[in-house]
């Protein structure tokens, strides 16, 4: 089943009526506890008929200090949904090559934390690993999608990944007032990498093998945050440049994760990729197959499809593709009626 809907606003403020949604097919979607309500629909509540009236001497809330107030009052029901849930966040792109972008996708992955969800990051770093291959003269290669990595490539990636960029993501959590815990795939085995099967033309690129959440237990149940680099050793340890998308999903499986979302450079999948506003809404594994079959979901967008059914079959409750250009993409998708980008359900 696939719906389809136009690209959601970027904007979290909600007119002073609030749209309180109708059942939904989806328990994913559904937006208050016990309630029998989905994400979708126009049941209104008007803040009149919640509240007893006023004196007309009282003083009454401003329009924006209600409209703040609404949002709050939305959000509450997907906060009661999520809290406790571990949500695993894969993070890369544009949204890391802006500063005011990367400032909010930090500010809502501490607010998530602070409502009690329990996120997790895994990151890349493209666009900073590209920039200090420049530096030392080497000039960035892709094959399908993915890093060509030669010896000298894989150096450099270990080392913008691990040493810049997770730490660099660890200090921003900080300083939005969470406490973070930078790790990268090597560190207590969390990951275990091999070979990817055309490491002939690819290099030290690598695939994950075993994933050891062990590490990751107590600092979540502590209320950190774990940032996760997508580096990896195989058994002799030789480190292997992973696939930020692949390695996310294989965490979010080990850790039996509630939802894994994707902050890509794109608004999500498209019933006709040359059309920008023909956003698939919602769409099941069977669904979405039938797509990359019918050649409807194609280049860069498989191997994400891919990750997300894989992270499904093995017991992650639902998978999201969203716009990390848009802001606050990610309170969009877990905190409000409409969601963002697409959302696949096993």
């Amino acid at each position: 089943m696939m719906l389809t809907k136009p690209h959601p606003s970027s904007r979290l403020l909600l007119p002073t009526t609030t749209a309180f949604p109708n059942p939904s097919p989806n328990p994913s979607r559904v937006t208050a506890l016990g309630s029998g309500r989905g994400r979708r629909g126009h049941h209104r509540v008007c803040a009149s008929s919640v509240a007893p009236a006023q004196p007309a001497s009282v003083a009454q809330p401003t329009a924006p200090a209600l409209s703040r107030v609404d949002v709050l009052s939305e959000a509450l029901p997907f906060i009661q949904r999520f809290r406790g849930k571990t949500v695993v966040v894969k993070y890369g792109g544009a949204a890391m090559k802006s500063p005011e972008l990367q400032s909010s996708v930090i500010r809502d992955l501490v607010l998530l934390s602070c409502v009690g969800l329990r996120p997790v990051l895994v990151h890349g770093g493209g666009p900073e690993i590209n920039s200090w291959l420049g530096r030392v003269g080497v000039e960035p290669q892709f094959r399908n999608g993915l890093r060509v990595t030669d010896a000298l490539t894989m150096e450099v990636v270990e080392m913008v990944l691990v040493g810049k960029v997770n730490k660099q993501l660890v200090s921003l959590i900080s300083v939005a007032g969470a406490t973070a815990v930078g790790l990268c795939g090597k560190d207590a085995r969390l990951l275990t990498a091999r070979p990817s099967p055309d490491a002939a033309a690819l290099g030290f690129v690598g695939e994950v093998t075993r994933v050891n959440p062990s590490v990751l237990h107590p600092i979540i149940e502590s209320g950190h945050i774990p940032v996760i680099a997508t580096v990896a050793a195989d058994e002799t340890g030789q480190a292997y440049n992973i696939n930020a998308d692949t390695a996310a999903g294989e965490i979010a499986a080990a850790l039996g994760a509630e939802k894994l979302l994707l902050l890509t450079d794109v608004s999500g999948i498209l019933a006709d990729r040359n059309d920008p506003g023909s956003l698939v809404k919602e769409i099941d594994i069977a669904g979405v197959r039938q797509m990359v079959a019918d050649g409807k979901v194609g280049g860069g967008m498989i191997p994400k499809v891919e990750c997300c059914v894989r992270a499904l079959a093995q017991g992650v409750y639902t998978a999201s593709i969203i716009d990390g250009r848009v802001p606050h993409s990610l309170l969009l998708e877990i905190l409000t009626d409409e969601g963002t980008g697409t959302m696949i359900t096993g």
